[in-house]
This record gives C-alpha cells, structure tokens and sequence, in this order.
C-alpha cells in the first residue's frame, strides 16, 4: 500500500490560541480528521464555544484556559493534563500576537509582550511536550505556526518578524536534538489570511492591494487553506518530515513585500 494515512483518530492534539482565527479552524480540522482535542487559551468563553462545536462532530474536547507566557501555567495545563489521564500526541504552537509599530517606536513593553506571546510559550511549551512525549515511549509531533515574516522583510512588526525566524530555527534545532526520541518538530509559515489579527488591517484596500500585487494566488487565504497543511504534519503521511516550514502563502515568499 502506497498511500499513507492522513487519519488522526486515536491522537490527542493540545493547540495553543485555540479560542479564534487559525487556532480554532486548526482545532475544528483535526477533529473533523478524527483527533480529540485540548484547547488552550485565556478567554474562556472563546474555549467553551470551540469544544462544543468539536463535540458536535463527535470527538473529545478538553478546554483549559491558560495563560502560555507562564511557565508555572504551562507547568499546571500538563498537571491537568496528567490528572485526566489525557495523552499529548500532537503540540500545535499557534498562540500569536503582533504590534505594528516601526522600528524607531517600539517600546520595551511591545517587545516583552510579542516575545512573551510568541517565542516563549513556544519554547516552554515544546519543552514540556518533548517530556511528556519522551516519557511516554512513543514520540510526537510539534507543529509551530510561524509566518513569511519570519523569512522576508515587511513593511513593520520588527519585533513580530524577528520571534517568527527564531521559530523557524527553534523548529530545526529541536528537531535536531529530539529526533532520536521519535518527535518530530516543523512549521508552517502562513501569510495574510483572514483573522482577528488581521481584520483591521485587511479593510484597507490600498494595502490589499500591495498585498496582492506580491502573491501569484492573487488573493487572502481562507483558514481552511491551513488546516490541511497541519493535518498532513501532524499524520503519519508526514512521517519522514522534520525541521521543515512548510509556507502555506499563495507564493509570496517567491518575491518580497
């Protein structure tokens, strides 16, 4: 048999930033492709309303609301995680955040609060992970959401740009060290889709318009567009696969923006 499977029954994925944008599509697709689900994120309502709309298409959802910049909260969610005898097979890294600011007006509160959001509750949660999926015998997945940001320049976001490469090269790194334990570490490297965070910015014609102007798709990616790409890392399809970005852009990182 040649095709291998793209099935995620039996896993437990644990995503981050999992109550809106891509972190609650990427939750819904892998329930649709047969995981259970741990959801995690600081707005609780936001999680209650993701796990019933998982348990409606009949898979196991576990919303934790928890705060990733901590590592004495990420300490308690693989406590829980324990207490309910639930497993980590799969770690989705999507908590994210951007300011906008220009290089000369970044303040050190900005920059703590993107490097925090993005960089360090990736790190610590991939460090408990790794445990937990190095404990277990049977390895894992990582799956980091990166960005084009952190292979081109763009117009601003210094400080957003500069966490989403250091996860390009976390992502190599770990799976450099990990891979003898049977855990797999990649990313994927979206650009503009339409989501909370960028909401805003994409009622601004004039800058779809440049956006546009530098993707050969020609046009915004829709969420679903991504949940593929994390189905097919988290399976066993992707089973040869580590320390890769997989940039899910319409072509943009052909040119530059």
């Amino acid at each position: 048999m040649y095709l291998p499977s793209f099935d995620l029954k039996n896993k437990t994925a644990l995503i981050t930033g999992a109550g809106r944008g891509i972190g609650r599509a990427l939750a819904l697709g892998y329930a649709e492709a047969g995981a259970d689900v741990i959801l995690l994120s600081r707005t609780e309502d936001e999680l209650q309303a993701v796990a019933e709309e998982i348990r409606a298409k009949g898979r196991k959802a576990y919303p934790l609301p928890a705060d990733v910049t901590s590592t004495e909260s990420i300490k308690n969610v693989f406590a829980e995680i324990e207490s309910q005898q639930l497993n980590v097979d799969i770690l989705i890294n999507n908590a994210g955040m951007n300011i906008r600011s220009k290089a000369l007006d970044v303040t050190e509160s900005e920059w703590e609060t993107i490097v925090n959001t993005n960089m360090k509750s990736a790190f610590f949660m991939s460090q408990k992970a790794a445990e937990w999926m190095k404990k277990n015998g049977k390895g894992g997945r990582i799956i980091n959401i990166s960005s084009v940001a952190g292979k081109t320049a763009l117009r601003t976001g210094v400080v957003y740009a500069q966490t989403k490469a250091a996860m390009i090269q976390m992502t190599k790194v770990l799976a450099f060290e990990w891979g003898q334990d049977n855990i797999q570490v990649n990313s994927i490297g979206p650009w503009y889709f339409e989501t909370p965070l960028t909401e805003k910015i994409l009622q601004d014609k004039a800058y779809v318009a440049d956006i546009l102007a530098v993707t050969p798709l020609k046009r915004i990616g829709q969420l679903p567009e991504l949940v593929g790409p994390a189905v097919f890392l988290g399976s066993d399809a992707a089973s040869y696969i580590t320390g890769q970005t997989l940039f899910v852009d319409g072509g943009m990182t052909i040119h530059g923006f």
